[in-house]
């Protein structure tokens, strides 16, 4: 079935968009998903034959499509950035050092790109109608940190590419907070850049990459749950915390936190 998305016909110019993950089991990880998030699922043309969207509450928060066969690439969770020409910001990507690795393409009702910054964090940017949480809402789901080698560095990086600081009501604003960068619109932060990753680590957990936080009530709840249903978890669910990393069965990284964890309350 395909279910009608509500969508902001124009996502904050540089603001997270929306959060994506391919791969290779499709219902495998809808059930994973669904046990450790409460996720339900449905169809959706904006996003392209072989997606599905992840409804929390009835409101969508992620995408999870079916990756090709053919595609060797690790799983992995991919925030995009919202972008008015995509063709430029692709331009400046590649301009600033960093690696474009796919498109820009057309993407069910809309265009995309999945790039690199310089250190080696993946992210995507998207042109077109985006989900309703892109538009900057209180209640929008995914929370989005950037653990990266500097996080000064970075910021100069992503604010070129996005044109961060920007003025007017509806822009990303950035401020410097404790060794941080915190990006905001409206002034509700959106991402967090944080430094100190090691990009030679060989633990992913801490080299440079995006981390999806996604919002429970109870983190050791979620926890306990993402490991019956094949997952692995840091800390182990018997030990309490407020926020852990979760691996999936394929192997993506993700956070579940509650009020948003460390990083939400940092700023």
């Amino acid at each position: 079935m395909t279910m009608p998305i509500t969508t902001e016909a124009r996502p904050v110019r540089g603001a997270p968009c929306w959060v994506n993950l391919l791969v290779r089991d499709l219902p495998a990880a809808q059930a994973f998903y669904a046990a450790v998030l409460g996720w339900k699922f449905d169809g959706s043309d904006m996003l392209g034959e072989g997606f599905s969207v992840a409804l929390a509450d009835g409101r969508p928060v992620a995408g999870i499509g079916a990756r090709s066969p053919f595609l060797a690439a690790p799983t992995v969770w991919t925030p995009y950035f919202a972008s008015a020409d995509l063709n430029g910001t692709v331009d400046r990507i590649r301009e600033r050092g960093a690696t474009v690795a796919v498109g820009p393409l057309a993407v069910g009702e809309g265009r995309a790109a999945i790039a690199s910054d310089r250190d080696g964090a993946v992210f995507g940017v998207w042109e077109g109608a985006a989900p309703v949480w892109s538009s900057g809402a209180a209640d929008a789901v995914p929370w989005l940190e950037l653990w990266t080698r500097d996080a000064f560095e970075a910021a100069l990086f992503y604010g070129e590419v996005f044109s961060w600081p920007r003025p007017g009501p509806n822009a990303v604003d950035v401020a410097y907070e404790e060794e941080q960068v915190v990006a905001r619109v409206a002034g509700r932060p959106m991402a967090v850049l944080s430094g100190g990753a090691v990009g030679s680590a060989p633990d992913p957990r801490i080299r440079p990459r995006w981390i999806v936080h996604f919002e429970v009530d109870d983190a050791s709840r979620a926890a306990a749950q993402a490991d019956r249903a094949g997952g692995e978890t840091f800390p182990p669910p018997d030990v309490r915390s407020s926020e852990y990393v979760v691996r999936d069965p394929e192997g993506a990284l993700f956070t579940v936190a509650e009020g948003g964890g460390v990083s939400r309350s940092s700023v």
